[in-house]
């Protein structure tokens, strides 16, 4: 990334090929049919912003992936908080996040405020179906994606190690740590001139050095100042903005991980467990990402602030830190990859990215879309494979079809 001499320069101030519009639009419809949890998210986005758009090439694609996994928070919001940034400045950045968060925020908080006897939504057809086609949206991504990234044997190598890794130590930490493992390898084991994206392939996205420092501090103050604002005033609202905040600030791995958090900081605090394991089987059948579980437990919690206004408040604690550590660290990213021993290292961590993907694609999205299901669920993947490889189909009509034929089938 090229600097400028203003300090405060920031995307407003670049020049973004799309518009806030046009962000909200394509993000919509990414958080109205995004089934599957965070790999699979990744995947979506791939499907519609490397292959179908072309908003990035796969090596960038691959680089933020990459940032996001190291940084604590909801991997696959950050992905889109990043892609809105880039496309369309920080409107661009608030654009993505709402409309890829909101369909599901507004359909657990309708499930709180009056449809908690509608049954347990996990086990219906048409969800079955959402999950089989996670399983080919997910492995058409990762062979798509090995393709790029790991063109030769010590690439291929580098993926396979952690996928092996991940598979067997099955800790919220341990992707941290594969990408740790990946870069360091591909710093001593890759090529130099070979091993990194080019510069034309790069995700670059300009943030102001001091933007990310106002950022970084934020953050850190939030993460410190809340607790005590919340003790010296007493008030719920106060309680719950810290709460939220701690647990999207301190989670790595994002998804499931964040559920023992939640419910440390919620149970019996703000709800009940029946209602918290209510909440929790409903965030499965929706799509988006689990983090919008906020909304949910904000709008069921037992003192004030409660319904739609404690879903509001629980929703942008949690996602904050997640938008800030973004903000924070894609300028110092940036100048990283400028070296060419931190393209080496970058040309690794792309790898280790495939490789924690395919581990992804074996647990936890085989095993719940198709091993818990049952032999039809396998048969409904392989076609939904088939129609995303063979005859090019969008992911999100595979996905709605796969659902409709969920609910006639299973």
């Amino acid at each position: 990334m090229t600097e400028h001499s203003a300090d405060d320069a920031g995307p407003a101030a670049s020049r973004h090929p799309g518009t806030v519009a046009e962000v909200f639009l394509v993000f919509l419809r990414l958080g109205l049919t995004s089934f599957g949890g965070p790999v699979a998210h990744l995947a979506y986005f791939r499907d519609a912003f490397v292959t179908h758009r072309q908003w990035l090439s796969e090596k960038a694609y691959a680089d933020l992936v990459g940032l996001c996994q190291f940084l604590p928070g909801p991997a696959s919001s950050q992905v889109g908080m990043a892609l809105g940034l880039q496309r369309a400045g920080y409107p661009g950045m608030i654009a993505a996040w709402f409309a890829f968060t909101m369909p599901s925020v507004a359909l657990l908080v309708v499930f709180a405020l009056g449809v908690q006897h509608a049954g347990d939504l996990t086990e219906a057809g048409w969800i079955d179906g959402f999950k089989a086609a996670a399983v080919a949206v997910v492995a058409h991504a990762v062979l798509s994606m090995a393709k790029t990234l790991t063109p030769d044997a010590p690439r291929a190598s580098i993926a396979a190690a952690a996928m092996v890794l991940v598979l067997l130590v099955p800790h919220p930490f341990i992707q941290v740590a594969a990408i740790l493992i990946a870069g360091i390898t591909g710093f001593l084991w890759l090529r130099g001139p070979d091993a990194g994206p080019r510069p034309a392939d790069a995700f670059t996205v300009r943030v102001s050095r001091r933007s990310a420092w106002t950022a970084a501090t934020l953050f850190a103050a939030l993460l410190a100042g809340l607790p005590v604002l919340a003790a010296t005033t007493g008030a719920g609202w106060t309680a719950m903005i810290d709460s939220f905040y701690r647990a999207g600030a301190l989670v790595f791995g994002g998804g499931h991980v964040v559920l023992p958090l939640l419910q440390a900081e919620t149970v019996p605090a703000m709800v009940d467990p029946e209602v918290f394991l209510a909440g929790y089987g409903a965030a499965q059948a929706v799509p988006g990402p689990l983090f919008t579980f906020a909304g949910f437990l904000g709008a069921s919690s037992m003192g004030e602030p409660t319904g739609v206004l404690g879903a509001v408040i629980a929703v942008l604690a949690i996602f904050l830190p997640a938008a800030l550590l973004v903000i924070a660290a894609l300028p110092f990213w940036e100048r990283l990859r400028g070296n060419v021993s931190a393209q080496k290292a970058l040309a690794g961590v792309n790898a280790g990215v495939v490789g924690i993907l395919a581990a992804a694609l074996y647990t936890p999205v085989f095993t719940a879309g198709v091993l818990e299901v049952g032999i039809e669920a396998l048969a409904l993947a392989v076609l939904a494979f088939v129609a995303l490889n063979s005859w090019r189909a969008p992911a999100w009509a595979v996905v709605l079809a796969a659902g409709l034929l969920g609910w006639a089938l299973l």
